[in-house]
């Protein structure tokens, strides 16, 4: 355990509500759309929008760093250099303030490293490799790029998977298949493909399914989506799946998420008991409404599943409420290790 990493994704939530501390850590978010209607104040915009966007991300990693070291992970909320590789807004992308770009990334690349903090970014879920629409294919191979141009200025574009990086994408389309994946995969260039993580999902892609490409991309077990495309298994540590999925990082610790069913859905839920899929459904909940990620980790039954795993992996934890939910399941296993020594 002493190695495993928990963290959270993208987005900052206090504690007290308080919106200022909010505010410093969290992006800003002005549309591509919206910044190229301005036209010639296009330019100075977006510069505004992207400086600031980078001194938020230098204070996210400082935030993340000053966390104890089991902390220590977080994923990088996409789009915050907004319209970076689209054409829409490429004129108002001046040579200097993509150099300004450049300078600044490499700085907080090198602090995330000193930090000791592990980063990942998800590109929006219209980035997948499976599909049997040739422009959707070319969107997403661009944002893929963009991604992993975005780790090469942080300092993360050499060699596979350095410092634990990636880049992570859902599959995509079922009807494109594995071989579709495949396909999609032979595109990628070499540097993205070293950072490009593959995650299952609750409806085309299951764990199953993505273990067919493990020999040539690092397989990231959604825990949760496993259980709803499974409906109903939570995979043990000593599975040999599990096996094949730390394989495929290569020496790499992997990466894994998790989340739990909606508080609002399963109401009154036993804490102490793993949800039970069948009895679930048998009691109407439906598939799609258990799929939804909680807003904390309230499952302590799950918190413990999770800590089985960390010998093997780290966890982003995708709940609602962010780094509260995060800091949850942390000190869960925090509390839980003291009671066992």
């Amino acid at each position: 355990m002493s190695s495993a990493r928990i963290g959270y994704c993208c987005t900052f939530v206090s504690a007290d509500g308080n919106e200022a501390e909010q505010r410093a850590l969290n992006f800003r978010g002005p549309t591509i759309a919206s910044i190229a209607r301005l036209g010639p104040e296009a330019p100075a915009k977006l510069e505004a929008v992207v400086l600031e966007n980078l001194d938020i991300l230098d204070r996210q990693i400082a935030a993340v760093a000053a966390l104890p070291r089991l902390e220590r992970l977080f994923r990088i909320q996409s789009g915050f250099l907004t319209g970076w590789s689209h054409p829409p807004l490429a004129g108002a992308w001046t040579p200097t303030l993509r150099g300004e770009v450049e300078r600044r990334l490499g700085i907080a690349g090198e602090a995330a490293r000193l930090g000791d903090v592990r980063l990942s970014m998800h590109p929006a879920q219209h980035a997948i490799l499976a599909t049997l629409n040739p422009s959707a294919l070319d969107n997403a191979l661009r944002d893929i790029a963009e991604h992993g141009e975005i780790f090469a200025m942080l300092g993360f574009g050499s060699g596979w998977h350095p410092h634990g990086a990636c880049i992570n994408i859902h599959g995509g389309a079922r009807s494109a298949g594995v071989e579709g994946l495949r396909a999609g995969l032979a595109r990628v260039d070499s540097m993205a493909l070293n950072l490009l993580t593959i995650e299952n999902d609750e409806v085309s892609f299951g764990l199953d399914d993505l273990l067919k490409v493990a020999d040539g991309v690092a397989i990231v077990l959604d825990f949760h989506h496993h259980w709803v495309f499974s409906e109903g298994e939570w995979i043990a540590p000593d599975d040999a799946r599990i096996a094949r999925i730390a394989e495929s990082w290569r020496g790499v610790r992997p990466l894994t998420h998790i989340s739990v069913s909606r508080e609002n859905v399963v109401v009154g839920h036993d804490s102490d008991a793993l949800p039970d899929f069948a009895a679930l459904s048998a009691a109407g909940h439906k598939a799609a409404h258990l799929r939804g990620h909680s807003d904390r980790m309230w499952n302590r039954a799950v918190n413990d599943f999770v800590r089985g795993h960390l010998s093997w992996c780290d966890v982003e934890v995708e709940a609602k409420h962010k780094n509260l939910a995060s800091r949850e399941l942390a000190d869960f296993v925090r509390l839980t290790e003291l009671a066992d020594a």
